[in-house]
């Protein structure tokens, strides 16, 4: 099982803050700070970025190198007023990914795991007689739409909140979560046992409701009621809208629009 994990002793440090590049090749990132003003921690490639939460009690987040192969940038950006961030250390790299997959194998901030969490034993358990990655998929996607519940008012209460961090373990524990949730514990079922699985935020509509819904990558196809996955293309799976109790907060299905990918 691939995993990710922050190298403190190969990472560059400046200021109280440290960026480990040295698993870019592997897709993904690490970053730890010591700091008492708000952190953000910036991947950027090109015109594009990509800006995530950094506890400041030195806690490390690892982050998907996910613009593909070519040169980043990686900084720690500290708050000093407002909406105003000053740059506290920063690193580059000229990244050649080991694969395309590669950022969407292994766990990050937004798809938490290790060997021992209870998603990664209960995918195990689910796919034990599993043939080949088309019943991987059935069993999981069947799995988690018939037992977590969505949560109404976790939606409610988050519904202007930003910076949610979504924990696959707690979704088990509770039965119960909103879409971040879904696609987040899938993610860890998923890229747990070597199945690429994407991530993904962006809007749905009618009325551009923002979602969260996972893409899964197999070398096989499954046909179900709602969904078909074909072999070697990346295929959307909303396990959300699949699920009972969800109702108009997740749209109607039928059209997506990417934002991020994780």
């Amino acid at each position: 099982m691939p995993m990710s994990s922050f190298d403190a002793s190969a990472a560059i440090t400046s200021a109280g803050g440290s960026i480990d590049v040295s698993s870019a090749s592997k897709g993904y990132v690490g970053a730890s700070a010591v700091n008492d003003s708000r952190l953000k921690f910036q991947v950027v490639r090109g015109e594009r970025s990509y800006n995530y939460d950094l506890p400041g009690d030195g806690t490390p987040i690892i982050c998907p190198i996910n613009m593909g192969d070519g040169a980043y940038t990686f900084r720690i950006m500290q708050n000093t007023s407002g909406s105003s961030y000053v740059e506290v250390a920063s690193a580059t790299a000229d990244v050649k990914l080991e694969s395309e997959f590669a950022p969407y194998l292994v766990p990050n901030v937004f798809c938490n795991y290790t060997p021992s969490s209870a998603a990664v034993t209960q995918a195990r358990s689910l796919v034990a007689g599993a043939q080949n990655e088309g019943e991987v998929v059935r069993a999981i996607y069947d799995w988690v739409v018939d037992t977590i519940a969505y949560d109404k008012a976790k939606a409610a209460e988050l519904a202007d909140a930003t910076g949610y961090v979504p924990n696959p373990d707690s979704t088990l524990s509770s039965r119960e979560g909103i879409c971040f949730d879904y696609a987040s514990l899938a993610a860890a079922m998923f890229r747990s046992l070597g199945i690429p699985c994407q991530i993904v935020t962006g809007y749905v509509s009618p009325d551009n409701i923002y979602h969260a819904w996972n893409m899964i990558y197999i070398d096989g196809r499954w046909v179900s009621a709602q969904i078909t996955v074909n072999p070697d293309t990346w295929t959307r799976v909303d396990l959300t809208f699949a699920a009972a109790g969800a109702g108009g907060t997740i749209g109607d299905g039928t059209t997506y629009t990417d934002r991020y990918v994780y």
